[in-house]
C-alpha cells in the first residue's frame, strides 16, 4: 500500500493563493465548527520526520487559539503505563465545537510499542480491536475524525534526520526511537500498511499523504480537512451521520458481542433477608479485615479494583460505602460520587467523566453511582434520546471490557429496596434533621417512576451482566445485611483473581 504511493513535486508559487484561501475557509469554518457544537480530532501520524509538527503548525496559523488545542503524544510515563492503555486518549478529548490536533495518536503508540518488544501480537490485536471501539464510539457521538498518514520515502527519512542532527539548534529533536524507526524502515514499513489496512474504517478513514515535498503535503492536508469538516458541518445541521469517503478498501467496524449471564428480574427476588446485630458485628470484622488484607496483595500485585454502585434512591448506598472504605488504607483508594454532568461534561462523550476517573493498577476506584445513568436516567428523563441510549449497552461492555482487560477486578452492585421500605426512608429523612438534605424533591418524583425505572433496571442488568462484570444484586431492606453482601462480595471476587493468577 505505502510502496505505491507516488511522491510528487508542488511548485510553492503555483498553489500560495490556493493554501492561503483554504487556510482563510478554515478559519471560518472553526466559527461553524463552534456553532454545530461539532467536535473534531485530526491526528497526524507517519514516519519519524514525516513532518508531522510543521504540517500542524501551517494547518492551525489562522485558528483562534481558544478553541483548538496540540497535543503531542510521545512514549507512555510511567505513571501513564499505570493505566489502562487508552486513558490518555479519552483524557485529552476536545469539547463539543472544538478541535483537538494531535501529533502521534493510539497508532504510534500501538506500532512502536509492537516493534519494541514492550507488546506482543496479541497484545497488538487487541489494541487495534480497541482503536476501532474508541472511533466508533467518538464517531456514533457526533464526531469528526480525521486521520492522516504522512509518508515519505527511506532515502527522504535519512536525509531529513542528518540536517536535525547536524545543526545545533534541532539535533535535539533527534530521539532513539527516530534513528530505530529509521533502521528498521522495511519492518516498520510492514506494520504500518498491516495497521491503515485493518483500521481503515467507515468512521474514522485515512488519507495517506505523499510528503516528501512539503508544499504537496501542505496542500493535500488543508484541502482534505476543509472538505471534511465542511460536509460533516452540513450533516450536522440535518442532525445526520457523516462518513468521509475512502480511496482505500474499508475494513469492517463490527461491534464484538458479548456474553451475558442469566439474570433475575427485581420483582422475582427474596427481599426478605436480615442479619441480627451480633453477627452483623462479627461478620464485619471479619470481612474489613479479609478487604485490608486484599488491598495490600492488590497493590503489591498492581491489581485495580472497581467497585460500581447503583440503587434505589435511598436504597443505603452512602453506608454500604463507608463500611467499605473504613476496611481500606485510605492511600489506596479513592471515592466519586458521580452526580449530575457539569457543563464540561456534557460536552464530551459521556464515558469521558468516567475514564478521568479511573485510580491506578493497584488502587480501589469506588464509583456511588456510575456510567449506568445513561440507560436508566437520561432516557426516563428525556435528557437523552431512546435511540442513543439503546446504543450504550454495547459501548458500556467495551468500557468494562477493556477495564477487565486491563487487569481489574470489577464488582456492580444494584442495591434493591422495595417500594414500601423506600417510603419509610424517605420519610425517616425528612423527620430528622441531620438526615434532611439527603431527600430531594426530585427523589419524590423519582419515586412516581418507580415502575419505569424498575423496567429500565432489569434491562440493564440483564444486558451488561456478563462474565468480566457481572450484576450482583444486594437485597437491601435490611442495611447491615446489604453491608455484608457487599464486603463479602468484593472480597471472593478479588480472592478469585488472585487464585486465576496464580494458575
Amino acid at each position: 500500500m505505502l510502496e505505491n504511493v507516488k511522491q510528487k513535486k508542488t511548485k510553492k508559487s503555483d498553489v500560495q493563493q490556493t493554501i492561503e484561501a483554504l487556510r482563510c475557509e478554515l478559519s471560518e469554518l472553526e466559527n461553524v465548527i463552534k456553532e454545530r457544537k461539532l467536535p473534531v480530532i485530526i491526528t497526524f501520524d507517519g514516519w519519524s520526520c514525516s513532518g508531522k509538527g510543521s504540517q500542524i503548525a501551517k494547518l492551525i496559523k489562522y485558528l483562534d487559539p481558544r478553541f483548538f488545542r496540540v497535543v503531542s503524544f510521545r512514549a507512555p510515563s510511567a505513571s501513564e503505563k499505570r493505566k489502562p492503555w487508552m486513558t490518555r486518549y479519552w483524557e485529552a478529548l476536545p469539547k463539543k465545537g472544538e478541535l483537538l490536533f494531535l501529533d502521534r495518536s493510539w497508532y504510534r503508540d500501538t506500532v512502536n510499542a509492537y516493534m519494541l518488544g514492550e507488546i506482543d501480537k496479541h497484545q497488538c490485536k487487541q489494541r487495534i480491536a480497541d482503536i476501532k471501539t474508541f472511533e466508533r464510539q467518538l464517531t456514533d457521538d457526533g464526531c469528526l475524525i480525521i486521520k492522516f498518514f504522512l509518508h515519505i520515502t527511506k532515502s527522504e527519512q535519512e536525509e531529513r534526520l542528518e540536517k536535525l542532527a547536524d545543526s545545533s539548534i534541532t539535533s535535539w529533536r533527534v530521539e532513539k526511537s527516530d534513528s530505530f524507526n529509521h533502521d528498521h524502515y522495511d519492518k516498520y514499513l510492514k506494520h504500518y500498511d498491516k495497521m491503515i489496512s485493518e483500521t481503515n474504517t467507515a468512521n474514522a478513514v485515512w488519507h495517506i499523504i505523499p510528503a516528501n515535498d512539503k508544499t504537496t503535503a501542505q496542500l493535500t492536508v488543508l484541502d482534505t480537512v476543509v472538505n471534511a469538516i465542511k460536509c460533516a458541518c452540513a450533516a450536522a445541521e440535518k442532525n445526520a451521520p457523516y462518513y468521509e469517503k475512502s480511496e482505500l478498501p474499508l475494513s469492517d467496524n463490527i461491534p464484538q458481542k458479548f456474553k451475558t449471564e442469566s439474570t433475575q428480574k427485581l420483582a422475582e427476588i427474596d427481599m426478605d433477608k436480615s442479619i441480627d446485630d451480633e453477627t452483623y458485628e462479627k461478620q464485619l470484622k471479619k470481612w474489613q479485615d479479609k478487604l485490608f488484607e486484599l488491598q495490600n496483595i492488590c497493590y503489591q500485585k498492581k491489581i485495580p479494583v472497581i467497585v460500581a454502585y447503583e440503587g434505589w434512591d435511598a436504597g443505603g448506598k452512602g453506608g454500604n460505602i463507608k463500611r467499605l472504605a473504613s476496611a481500606l488504607d485510605p492511600r489506596g483508594y479513592e471515592v466519586h460520587p458521580i452526580a449530575a454532568p457539569e457543563p464540561s461534561e456534557l460536552a464530551r462523550h459521556y464515558l469521558w467523566r468516567f475514564w478521568t476517573r479511573l485510580e491506578n493498577d493497584g488502587h480501589f476506584t469506588i464509583f456511588d453511582r456510575t456510567w449506568y445513568g445513561r440507560v436508566m436516567v437520561e432516557p426516563i428523563e428525556k435528557i437523552t434520546p431512546q435511540k442513543r441510549a439503546d446504543m450504550a449497552y454495547q459501548e458500556i461492555n467495551e468500557f468494562e471490557k477493556q477495564l477487565s482487560d486491563w487487569g481489574a477486578v470489577i464488582v456492580k452492585f444494584w442495591i434493591n429496596i422495595d417500594k414500601d421500605e423506600q417510603y419509610r426512608r424517605f420519610k425517616e429523612r425528612e423527620n430528622t434533621p441531620s438526615k434532611r438534605w439527603k431527600i430531594t424533591d426530585e427523589d419524590w418524583r423519582n419515586r412516581e417512576k418507580w415502575d419505569e425505572y424498575e423496567k429500565a433496571v432489569d434491562r440493564m442488568i440483564e444486558k451488561t451482566s456478563t462474565e468480566f462484570a457481572p450484576w450482583t444484586v444486594i437485597e437491601g431492606n435490611d442495611k447491615k445485611y446489604a453491608r455484608i453482601k457487599a464486603l463479602k462480595t468484593i472480597a471472593k471476587s478479588i480472592s478469585k483473581k488472585l487464585e486465576e493468577q496464580a494458575k
